[in-house]
């Protein structure tokens, strides 16, 4: 018997979630005054007008060890996978080593691995149904070793069609996004070892999308891409497009198309494609 504990990093539906046995620590989300959690009682629309229309940062809170110790605790008997957003980014992976610490000394024989996705969204996800196949047929001494390999080969990409939440919230300055914004420039970004970083800037979004795709095969890691995960912030139909383009161009590969939750919307801003592979 095994348990999946992740972060709302991870962008499966409540309704998979629940489906495949899988439970949520979810962030917590400030937005004006108003405080969201991420999980199953979200008002996605609500939010996402909230975080539209706000000129403030949105304000997010990790889950603390408490969080996910007493997850752990109910479920001490099985084999125990805990999967966050990138160490880089979040203080939720620090959380869960603080709690699998307390269950180890707290439960002597427990089966427990903490894994840093070095991911966010679409990344994170991925990782998350690797390991959903990992765990079907191998002991937990082969998943824990194959999963983290996993992470080693993943590789996440995103364009952002809007840069206004990455200016209200510091990530870049509000003069180089401006400027960004006038001259229609949207960058391509990609993961490295859990950090972000400028992968290619082009003018318009369809061009860098465009060559985010045809990018794929050259960053992969592990030679051709077999899964991709791609999540949007409500622009569904782009991203079924974006699915057919990287069918027609891969062969022999699955696609996954889903809504980002509400952490990762708060970051990709509405118009966002993030990218797994």
């Amino acid at each position: 018997m095994y348990k999946i504990i992740s972060d709302t990093s991870c962008d499966l539906s409540k309704e998979e979630v629940k489906e495949l046995g899988i439970e949520y620590v979810p962030f917590k989300i400030s937005i004006d005054g108003v405080e969201y959690e991420d999980d199953d009682n979200l008002n996605m629309e609500e939010y996402l007008d909230k975080m539209e229309k706000t000129e403030n940062a949105i304000k997010t809170a990790c889950p603390s060890p408490y969080d996910y110790l007493k997850i752990i605790e109910e479920n001490s008997h099985k084999d125990l996978y805990i999967l966050t957003i990138s160490s880089k980014l979040s203080g939720s992976y620090n959380s869960a080593k603080i709690a699998e610490q307390e269950a180890r000394e707290k439960f002597k024989d427990i089966k427990i691995h903490v894994i840093d996705t070095k991911a966010a969204s679409a990344g994170h996800t991925r990782v998350v149904l690797k390991l959903l196949d990992l765990v079907k047929d191998k002991s937990f001494e082969e998943v824990v070793p194959a999963i983290e390999s996993e992470v080693n080969n993943s590789t996440t990409m995103f364009v952002l069609e809007s840069m206004k939440n990455l200016i209200k919230n510091g990530r870049i300055k509000k003069s180089a996004g401006l400027i960004a914004n006038v001259l229609n420039i949207r960058p391509i970004m990609i993961s490295k070892d859990g950090d972000i970083e400028l992968f290619e800037i082009n003018r318009g979004i369809k061009k860098s999308l465009d060559k985010m795709i045809k990018a794929i095969g050259s960053e992969c890691k592990a030679g051709a891409p077999n899964l991709i995960t791609i999540s949007y912030v409500k622009n569904k139909e782009r991203a079924e497009q974006i699915k057919d383009k990287i069918e027609e161009l891969y062969q022999d590969v699955i696609v996954h198309v889903r809504h980002t939750n509400g952490l990762s919307s708060g970051y990709a801003d509405i118009g966002g494609i993030v990218i797994g592979f």
